[in-house]
């Protein structure tokens, strides 16, 4: 009973060798301290600019790390802390135009976002004043009418393919969805003029012309995001809902329809999002106008894409009063898509099935 027990022998894994050390953590961050300082000195001796510093800094940094990496912890720990900095390099880069463009949406615009620039339009305005009330009224008549013709012609789409689609006529359908997703936005706004224009004559400029070109653009993304989310199902819920006697169509009204609500409430928003600021084809087919018009089926309506393109396009005299509401104008755009994009994780946190007993 007395016996001693030896403890058992840990076998080296390979690869690894014994011995190695770790870095202390205040190690990468000295490495890029001394990158930036080697940066500076680089910068200073040969004038680059500040773009270049930050980039040399990281490349010696980066340098500094791995080999001290690999002195002390060796070449697998090293070839780690190397990966890990190229990919939080990327995602720095990839942040940069970001960030620069926000920053300088912000810097621009908010020199007119008040009330006068929310609540009046351009009609007698030559130069100081005015605002973009008739643009924000546009957008929103604009894409509620687009939301209209395209959520239910995409949702059914979608429906027949997860649900009901075989055969050479859901691959069909799917081919012209894939095309349709690549389309650039001119040839929509171009197809809805001449559609128009065959109808009501040329020159045709009406709100229901713009919706229907957004519509060819926002038709195949809720298609696909639908479709995608339909796919998530279970099989089982059917099953269940079949062996009840349940019909195929009620049991998509009751069964998947609610259990993939969040999803399709997700998509559909962040579809309203990508076509709201689409600029091309509403300069084909709406126009643009100083007036606040209401009736999509009546004349030019203006909105704020366009309006912020003629203010940068044709600023007038002085140009710098235009050019500010068309910073302000992106402005507004920009918050839009935001709040878009916050509404559909919003539904996605709320409507999502409860998985707890």
């Amino acid at each position: 009973m007395s016996q001693l027990i030896t403890p058992p022998t840990k076998t080296p894994v390979a690869g690894v060798s014994a011995g190695r050390g770790r870095l202390p953590r205040w190690v990468p961050v000295a490495c890029f301290v001394l990158g930036a300082a080697g940066a500076v000195l680089l910068g200073l001796l040969t004038a680059l600019n500040a773009a270049t510093v930050v980039v040399y800094t990281v490349v010696l940094g980066t340098l500094a790390l791995y080999l001290a990496s690999r002195r002390v912890e060796g070449p697998r720990r090293a070839t780690d802390r190397l990966v890990t900095c190229v990919v939080v390099s990327a995602f720095g880069i990839a942040m940069v135009p970001l960030v620069s463009l926000v920053v300088e949406v912000l810097r621009q615009g908010l020199k007119r976002l008040d009330t006068e620039f929310l609540t009046y339009s351009l009609v007698g305005v030559v130069g100081e004043g005015g605002g973009a009330y008739h643009a924000i009224i546009g957008t929103l008549v604009i894409t509620a009418l687009t939301t209209v013709i395209s959520v239910p012609i995409g949702l059914l789409t979608a429906i027949y393919l997860v649900e009901y689609g075989t055969g050479r006529l859901k691959r069909a359908i799917t081919f012209m969805v894939d095309v349709m997703t690549g389309i650039p936005s001119i040839v929509a706004g171009l197809f809805a003029y001449a559609l128009f224009a065959s109808i009501l004559g040329p020159g045709v400029r009406l709100g229901i012309v713009g919706a229907t070109a957004l519509s060819v653009l926002m038709i195949p993304v809720v298609v696909r995001s639908a479709e995608e989310v339909l796919k998530l199902v279970p099989n089982e819920l059917r099953e269940a809902s079949y062996a009840l006697g349940v019909p195929k169509w009620r049991t998509i009204v009751k069964v998947v329809i609610p259990t993939a609500i969040a999803g399709l409430g997700t998509g559909v928003t962040l579809a309203i999002a990508r076509v709201v600021g689409e600029t091309a084809p509403l300069l084909v087919t709406v126009g643009i106008t100083n007036a606040t018009n209401l009736n999509p089926f009546d004349g030019r309506m203006a909105t704020l894409p366009v309006y912020a393109y003629y203010q940068l396009t044709q600023p007038g005299v002085p140009p710098e009063f235009a050019i500010d509401r068309a910073w302000t104008a992106a402005l507004i755009l920009i918050i839009l898509v935001m709040g878009l994009n916050l509404v559909a994780r919003l539904i996605s946190r709320l409507f999502a099935p409860k998985t707890g007993r």
